[in-house]
């Protein structure tokens, strides 16, 4: 739509207001509701946004580590330009319109291009068409616990032992989606009015989890959709007097929430990723392509795994990868090749967890492709046709987010496929979430150490 066909569009819906958003460093979206005219002037512009977005963690705890943001800057406002791409109404919230922005419109010297995560997607993005000539389809696929919790009740147990929806592991349950029939059909029926279509939804093993794929587009499309799903699934939950959670690991008992990564790239006409004459049916930019993940993986894992809890569903036997290992059609390696034909062949990515910044683990996904494309990357690492937990050559994943983020800080390769002042910036936020977490004092240590030490 051009921004005339918008404001007229708006006109007719005789619309008040309108909320615009962008999307935090940990892929929380921030945002605000403004008024009609107020929107209306800065369409085919930009507006201030305070900086502090990129300047305090996930609790609103501003970085004492940070370099882009804080006190020594005094938190100035940083120009924020709309995509009009992204015009979609809120069917749960009458209709508002919705809006996401980021800052990919600022100069060069505005360090603000280097630390907004849907800038860095779209530079990569555009690296890809610009120097190879191909367009990224991704998609990405969400599993998450449903709890009938309110924020209120949830903070009165100090977030201990919440009530999940359904009891049991109950996988692929049409019993149990049925007994929740009006939140499942929701889901389902609301998020595609909402422009977030899914090719499917099912229950997980688990009480109370769901697991839903996203419908493919292409990459800045699908990132769009995978923040707005995890943030439109809590509000119509919150509408069924529900939480719904995407950490990765609430439960040591249970198994983790993924948000596997599934890639191809075309030419505008094919998957150039498919190759009838392979036995594998795998063409040779496939086969670059993955060998560029696969080196490139140790390098960037924070950004599969940004969080001190996401190392916890990164364990043996629980669905999720802990070595540098890729199979066809394997689900216990960390790249997963899935072979099909001209139009599924793709790559899954298995390392990501449900409390992934979509428009970074894109990213990354991509920019390392790349960098197996670009340099002819041989595929000389056979693929794990067992158990990839025991059957693997080439090391495991950093154990934790300390161990990740120093592996990245000192990365050659990050910095060159996604720039020095990203990294700086990244590596900055991941070291404070890992400080923070290394003075708090938890339930497992006070039930340890309090009556027996």
């Amino acid at each position: 739509m051009t921004p005339e066909e918008i404001l007229h569009e708006l006109d007719e819906s005789n619309s008040t207001k309108v909320k615009l958003a962008i999307t935090d460093i940990d892929g929380v979206l921030r945002g605000k509701v403004i008024s009609i005219e107020k929107f209306k002037g800065i369409l085919e512009g930009h507006f201030g946004f305070c900086n502090v977005v990129f300047g305090w963690d996930s609790a609103d705890v501003s970085y004492e580590n940070g370099t882009f943001s804080g006190w020594h800057n005094g938190y100035p406002d940083t120009d924020a330009f709309i995509d009009i791409n992204t015009f979609r109404n809120v069917p749960w919230d009458e209709n508002i319109p919705f809006f996401l922005a980021d800052f990919s419109g600022s100069t060069v010297n505005d360090k603000s291009v280097h630390v907004c995560p849907r800038t860095l997607l779209k530079q990569v993005n555009q690296s890809l068409e610009k120097d190879l000539g191909l367009q990224a389809i991704f998609s990405q696929e969400f599993e998450w616990f449903n709890f009938e919790e309110t924020p209120h009740s949830l903070a009165e147990k100090q977030f201990i032992n919440p009530n999940p929806m359904t009891p049991g592991m109950f996988g692929y349950s049409v019993l149990r989606s049925s007994q929740k029939n009006h939140f499942f059909n929701d889901l389902f029926d609301l998020l595609r009015e909402f422009k977030v279509p899914l090719e499917g939804i099912h229950t997980e093993t688990g009480p109370g989890v769901y697991e839903a794929a996203i419908t493919y587009s292409d990459i800045i499309e699908a990132a769009d959709r995978a923040v707005l799903f995890k943030s439109g699934v809590k509000e119509i939950a919150s509408r069924h007097g529900l939480m719904a959670s995407f950490m990765a690991k609430w439960n040591e008992q249970l198994p983790g929430c993924s948000g596997h990564v599934h890639q191809s790239l075309s030419d505008g006409s094919t998957n150039v990723f498919y190759d009838e004459k392979d036995p594998n049916n795998m063409s040779e930019t496939f086969k670059q392509y993955l060998a560029g993940q696969l080196h490139c993986l140790p390098h960037l894992l924070p950004m599969y795994a940004p969080t001190i809890n996401s190392y916890k569903r990164l364990v043996e036997g629980a669905w999720a990868p802990t070595t540098l290992t890729w199979g066809i059609d394997n689900r216990t390696v960390a790249l997963r090749a899935l072979p099909g034909s001209s139009k599924s062949t793709r790559l899954e990515c298995r390392v990501p967890g449900s409390d992934t910044n979509a428009y970074l683990a894109m990213a990354a996904c991509l920019a390392s492709g790349m960098y197996g494309i670009k340099n002819k990357l041989k595929l000389e690492q056979p693929a794990t046709t067992g158990n990839g937990y025991e059957e693997f050559m080439y090391g495991k994943l950093p154990a934790n987010l300390w161990e990740a983020t120093q592996k990245m800080k000192s990365s050659e390769i990050a910095k060159e496929i996604l720039g020095e002042g990203f990294v700086n910036h990244f590596v900055e936020t991941r070291e404070w979430e890992w400080k923070e977490h290394a003075k708090a004092v938890t339930d497992w240590e006070m039930k340890r150490y309090f009556e027996i030490i």
